[in-house]
């Protein structure tokens, strides 16, 4: 047991359960009280009556806009919390907009989460429920948030998709509805609003500014108005604590929709304890772990049933179930494969013949319906004369494309480093996974720190003395760490998470709970189209 690995890891963990309880009090505490005193509650609160008793909110993108936006005060959480939970039994996507960051104005980021959120479900056939409580668009930023493909316009658009695919969409309007946010609650199957509420195109004020009319809130769009008048709204609710137990009520006579086939038997509990997760995975990421120990922590029994076990070692593929499910396995080989009469082949760099092995493996798993778990711990592909020649190029060429082109669920997690192709030949958001976690010491970006940073450091070198500046080697030192220490910055999880490169950063600890989850979500699409992977490099 290695004690200073395990104690360093409980303290990434806790820090991170510091940031964590920091961004759930969203506006701070005068904001929630400012809350309270409209009698309404806030987001979180009204989350925790809306799931079943006893259970947990599993939310995705808490550290969406992590120390972006700061010239406008932050935007905790992104203005909005987004997660899985169950209701009356029956997992569903919750969108809830939180009205103490801004009066829950959509930032850029406000809205490319809740976009993922849809996403999901749209993905995993999984209902919805928005709790809506949002001034509409923050209007400093508002090109930035209105017009393309990926902003805000495309959430109303996916309202209407979902609708068609009878993926069901419940709305409760508990606070403001304004401007285009209005067709958010519109556009779903069940309307619900509460009293002093209001749903209205355009506000009070700009009303009074356009056509002179001087009205309330009430009077321009309340809940009787859209209940009693226009017809909006199905469902008037005195409260949230009314309107919750409305939602509830209306989830409890809905009919449920067959599942997909992939296989399940009864869970067993994994032989080696998540706790030992703690002294395997090394926070050095420059020493060597054997992967195969990390499976054993996570599946069922602890068994893992190795595929081409002696060719292409530098990945690792293998079934496995996990939570009773049963998996196919794609991970990298973090240990240096060392054979006599052939050179060392290290650590988390994928070579052509692993490549090779990879993609007729994922290929398997596709023609027998057997979800995909990738972990990464990846420095990307062999690079040099001797793998250009082995066909490096086309055997990732081959493994990308079948996991591009890949039809049963696809589950990642970045364990450790996730670089350069190696990210898109593991399955990295690019490539679609139903669901993308990372734990703490993940790292995300084109390549690892020290070489990327003294490659930078080398060209900023060049261009000053290209100017006619000789530079000491103190000042080249200098230039180093400053690039090295911006770099270092950018690879941090948080940094990930904050752009929603990944749904949510995971403690080793929660990771057999998170993948199990995850599929069984997974598994309420029963659409399973046919594979087919067009033309494929030989």
């Amino acid at each position: 047991m290695n004690s200073d690995n395990r104690e360093k890891w409980l303290e990434m963990m806790e820090s991170l359960v510091r940031d964590e309880n920091s961004l759930r009090l969203g506006g701070g505490r005068d904001s929630i009280e400012k809350q309270h005193a409209k009698n309404r509650l806030t987001a979180r609160e009204r989350i925790d009556l809306l799931l079943d008793p006893g259970t947990e909110f599993f939310e995705l993108g808490i550290f969406a806009a992590y120390q972006m936006y700061e010239e406008w005060g932050g935007a905790p959480a992104a203005g909005v919390i987004v997660g899985i939970g169950r209701v009356q039994d029956r997992l569903f996507m919750i969108i809830a907009n939180d009205a103490t960051v801004k009066a829950g104005a959509f930032f850029p980021m406000t809205a490319k989460k809740v976009l993922r959120a849809q996403r999901i479900a749209m993905d995993n056939h999984l209902p919805l429920i928005y709790l809506v409580d949002s001034s509409g668009i923050f209007l400093p930023l508002q090109d930035e948030v209105f017009p393309d493909e990926d902003d805000f316009g495309r959430i109303f658009r996916n309202n209407a998709r979902l609708s068609a695919m009878r993926i069901p969409q419940l709305a409760a309007i508990m606070g403001n509805c304004v401007a285009g946010g209005a067709y958010l609650p519109v556009m779903s199957d069940k309307i619900l609003m509460t009293e002093g509420s209001g749903l209205y195109i355009a506000g009070p004020s700009l009303v009074k500014a356009a056509i002179g009319q001087d009205l309330s809130s009430d009077d321009l769009g309340g809940v009787r108005l859209h209940s009693a008048l226009s017809g909006t709204v199905d469902f008037q609710e005195k409260d949230d604590r009314s309107c919750i137990r409305k939602i509830r009520e209306l989830v409890s006579l809905s009919g449920r929709a067959p599942q997909a086939l992939f296989d399940r038997c009864a869970p067993d509990e994994p032989l080696d304890p998540a706790e030992v997760l703690l002294d395997l995975m090394p926070i050095n990421p420059s020493r060597e772990y054997d992967m195969r120990k990390i499976i054993r922590c996570v599946a069922d029994r602890s068994d893992f049933t190795e595929y081409k076990a002696d060719f292409g070692r530098s990945l690792i593929c293998g079934y496995a179930r996990i939570g009773g499910w049963s998996f196919g396995i794609v991970a990298n080989n973090k240990s240096h494969v060392r054979e006599p009469g052939r050179p060392v082949e290290v650590g988390g760099v994928i070579y052509a013949d692993a490549a090779d092995k990879a993609a007729r493996f994922i290929m398997d798993c596709n023609e027998n319906l057997i979800p995909l778990l990738f972990l990464h711990d990846v420095n990307g592909f062999m690079v040099g004369r001797d793998a250009e020649i082995s066909g490096i190029i086309k055997s990732g060429a081959k493994m990308v494309n079948v996991v591009a082109n890949s039809v049963v669920p696809k589950i990642t997690v970045i364990l450790g480093g996730s670089y350069g192709a190696g990210n898109y030949a593991l399955c990295g958001k690019a490539y679609d996974p139903r669901f993308i976690f990372a734990w703490p010491t993940a790292k995300y970006a084109v390549m690892a720190g020290i070489s990327a940073a003294r490659t930078m450091a080398d060209i900023r070198v060049r261009q000053e003395e290209s100017k006619g500046r000789e530079l000491s080697d103190e000042e080249k030192e200098e230039i180093l760490k400053r690039i090295t220490a911006q770099y270092a910055a950018t690879l941090d999880p948080r940094y990930a998470a904050a752009r929603l490169w990944v749904d949510k950063i995971i403690s080793p600890l929660e990771t057999r709970k998170a993948i199990i989850l995850a599929i069984e979500i997974a598994a309420l699409n029963p659409v399973v189209p046919p594979f087919q992977t067009g033309v494929l490099q030989v």
